[in-house]
């Protein structure tokens, strides 16, 4: 198998693996190259190369290269220039005293460090990748729990909204009942009026005292006495830690309702709400019951906790 080969096999890139063969020459200068430049991708190695210093030393024509500064000595311009970066050394000469090749126990060695080397780098990388995997899960969660809130928030004014279409609807229509019956009713007695006047009339007698046609029922119109069934709305004085609020709402509305859109306007939490005459306290069991079952029609004052 050829040392390229052999590197393909150790998993480098094949541009990687062959520079690394280019500047090391054989097996063991590729493995010592790539160990000095494992930490650069391809494209800085190929600028390093494109861009190299025309004065840098030319390793043809020696067999070394030696540190001024430090003694240590390196095979070629690839080594010594990874020296350099990792030292600040800039004082090297040529040698042409030949660096001892490595035997095959310790070409050998070298290779399994090397495979070590990438193992840990690997793994390394891949303990990486799961943090990363790990926290883009948690902020897509994040982000669909909260879209999953705003829309429950918004179908639930969407269903609160049209419970309370659905009963001015109601209320409506009982209205409009109500005004049919009636108007069915004075068109009766005004029939029956203008039959006795006939008759009257026919006999030659005064025609009967008339009584004062009854009102029409609306849904506004000046206050009078009236049973609390007959009411269609119910005025509220809601005492809260942040203020004193005042509503009218349909008779149909729940305390849940109400303890809803006092969270919605400023911002008030409701536990219980309390009446002081007669003394009774509305907690959250209660929420289910309308204003009309509570007994606060046509009107009350309440206290929020």
């Amino acid at each position: 198998m050829s040392d390229l080969n052999l590197l393909f096999e150790m998993g480098f890139e094949k541009e990687k693996a062959e520079l690394a063969i280019k500047k090391g020459g054989n097996l063991q200068g590729a493995i010592e190259w790539l160990e000095t430049n494992q930490d650069k991708t391809i494209e800085e190695l190929k600028a390093e190369e494109e861009f190299a210093a025309p004065t840098a030393p030319d390793d043809s024509q020696a067999n070394s290269l030696v540190c001024q500064e430090c003694g240590k000595r390196m095979r070629g311009t690839a080594e010594a220039e990874y020296h350099a970066s990792k030292t600040q050394h800039t004082d090297f000469e040529q040698s042409t005293e030949e660096i001892k090749p490595l035997t095959e126990e310790e070409r050998a060695t070298r290779l399994e460090e090397l495979r070590a080397k990438l193992a840990v780098k690997r793994a390394n990388e891949a303990v990486q990748d799961k943090a990363d995997q790990k926290r883009n899960e948690q902020i897509r969660m994040k982000s669909t729990k909260e879209t999953q809130d705003i829309k429950e928030e918004l179908q639930k004014k969407e269903q609160i909204k049209e419970a309370e279409k659905k009963r001015k609807e109601k209320q409506d229509d009982i209205d409009a009942k109500k005004r049919i019956k009636a108007k069915i009713e004075a068109d009766k007695e005004a029939r029956r009026l203008k039959a006795e006047q006939e008759k009257a009339a026919r006999a030659g007698v005064a025609p009967p005292v008339q009584p004062a046609a009854p009102a029409m029922p609306t849904t506004s119109g000046p206050a009078t006495s009236k049973p609390a069934s007959a009411y269609t709305e119910a005025r509220l004085r809601l005492q809260t830690v942040n203020g004193t609020v005042q509503k009218t709402l349909p008779v149909e509305t729940t305390l849940f309702e109400v303890a809803h859109q006092l969270a919605q306007d400023n911002g008030t939490e409701v536990a219980t709400f309390t009446t002081n005459f007669p003394k009774k306290v509305f907690d959250r069991t209660d929420f289910g019951m309308t204003l009309k079952e509570a007994g606060l029609v046509p009107s009350a004052a309440l206290i929020v906790k």
